[in-house]
């Protein structure tokens, strides 16, 4: 902490009010999609405490910040903005590779109270030692979201699908019922996002949750690839990008997308005249009884070291993501789930929301987070996932006779990369 032509009584005073960093100040944060709309939600609220730190959110897109970040940090932080974005489940590339690129935020006032107000398993890949490079935002609940018109044209009630052969005979009701409409979309060529869900849901990853062995092999796993390209040959799961995806929900060309509950605010905001007619239902599973729950994406708010503002952007971040007030604003206008313990308690979490055909959608998807099991991305993440998809295209393409043999493969190739050993 640094004050700089304060007497001590009024760095003292400036203490006491809570506004020891709240100098003037422009700064700038990289973000992406709805994210970058969910941070812009807070700048009223935050203005209003702090009026003279002005807050300019760049709306760069997920895979240009990741690339940027890379190529600043690889020169020294140059050129990076006060904050950034970073996902979670690539956040511990940057730690490893670039450990003073950013700031620790126990420096700048991240103390063990506001630490505890978030769930531990946020925090494993945002800190290193006693160093915490990151502070948690959102977390990514898996849930599906579909349409009440086709699902309810064909017959399907929702709360019937309890297993992925149950989505599957659902799909073929749904697209016979509505001609021209597909089950769910899946970006097989550019994503791993469905394999990286069910597996989850099922206890298994690219890496162990201590990050220290390979299991893409694991039984689990080979079982969730299988049953992708079950869904995928029956039909089920057609291809398409994420831009695809929005454009299909607007037209009326899918009944259901499967994502983190911050997908939530991507249709919302993606699709507002269809206001009504969507909803939201758990994930199924491998088998009826199994967990239904998931995580999938997740963001965090990290501090530039070499900022000029490192006091001022703190004092950001800790208003948006440490307090109810900056937490709830990103969900009520934009559907991204707080990962701040207190505002997933917020009376808006049970509010009927009229979007939604008037479904308490929060507390719904809320109520798998107790379930969800861990998963590291680990600093090899870049790595494992091109070899993961890698494998997955030759696999769907009939390059392997098994699930087992593609996932065998990939085990191999990560090792080569990473020099980790493939667990037993």
């Amino acid at each position: 902490m640094r004050f700089k032509l304060i007497g001590a009584t009024a760095a003292v005073a400036l203490l006491a009010s809570g506004s020891a960093f709240a100098q003037s100040a422009n700064l700038t944060i990289w973000s992406w999609n709805v994210a970058a709309s969910a941070l812009k939600s807070t700048l009223e609220g935050f203005n209003k405490q702090h009026p003279d730190i002005k807050v300019t959110v760049e709306d760069l897109g997920n895979q240009q910040v990741f690339d940027k970040m890379l190529a600043a940090c690889a020169a020294g932080g140059e050129g990076l903005p006060d904050i950034v974005t970073v996902e979670n489940f690539e956040a511990e590339i940057f730690w490893n590779r670039f450990p003073d690129c950013f700031a620790n935020l126990k420096d700048l006032g991240y103390n063990a109270d506001i630490q505890a107000k978030f769930p531990e398993f946020k925090r494993t890949e945002l800190e290193v030692g006693d160093v915490a490079y990151a502070m948690p935002w959102d977390s990514g609940p898996v849930a599906v979201f579909y349409r009440r018109d086709f699902y309810e044209k064909a017959g399907v009630d929702p709360a019937s699908i309890k297993s992925w052969d149950d989505f599957i005979a659902a799909g073929k009701k749904i697209s016979e019922a509505n001609p021209g409409v597909v089950m769910a979309q899946a970006d097989f060529n550019g994503d791993s996002e469905w394999f990286r869900m069910i597996s989850n849901e099922q206890g298994c990853g690219y890496f162990s949750t201590d990050g220290q062995n390979i299991t893409i092999n694991q039984p689990a796993c080979v079982a969730t690839l299988e049953k992708v390209k079950q869904m995928k040959d029956a039909g089920t799961l057609t291809a398409a990008i994420w831009d695809e995806k929005i454009q299909a929900n607007t037209a009326g060309k899918v009944a259901s997308q499967m994502y983190g509950g911050w997908y939530e605010g991507t249709v919302r905001s993606g699709s507002p005249d269809l206001s009504g007619k969507w909803g939201v239902y758990m994930m199924p599973s491998l088998t009826p009884d199994g967990p239904h729950a998931a995580n999938l994406g997740g963001s965090s708010l990290a501090i530039a070291a070499n900022s000029a503002n490192k006091e001022a952007a703190w004092t950001y971040v800790d208003y948006a993501l440490g307090t109810n007030e900056g937490q709830v604003a990103m969900l009520k206008s934009f559907g991204l789930v707080p990962s701040l313990l207190s505002a997933v308690q917020d009376p808006f979490v049970n509010e009927p929301q009229p979007y939604w055909g008037g479904q308490k959608v929060w507390a719904d998807i809320l109520s798998t987070l107790p379930k969800i099991k861990p998963s590291r991305g680990t600093q090899f993440q870049t790595d494992a996932d091109a070899i993961y998809k890698a494998a997955q295209t030759k696999y769907f393409a009939g390059g392997y006779p098994d699930a087992k043999a593609a996932l065998d493969d990939a085990a191999n190739q990560i090792a080569s990369a990473t020099g980790l050993p493939i667990a037993e």
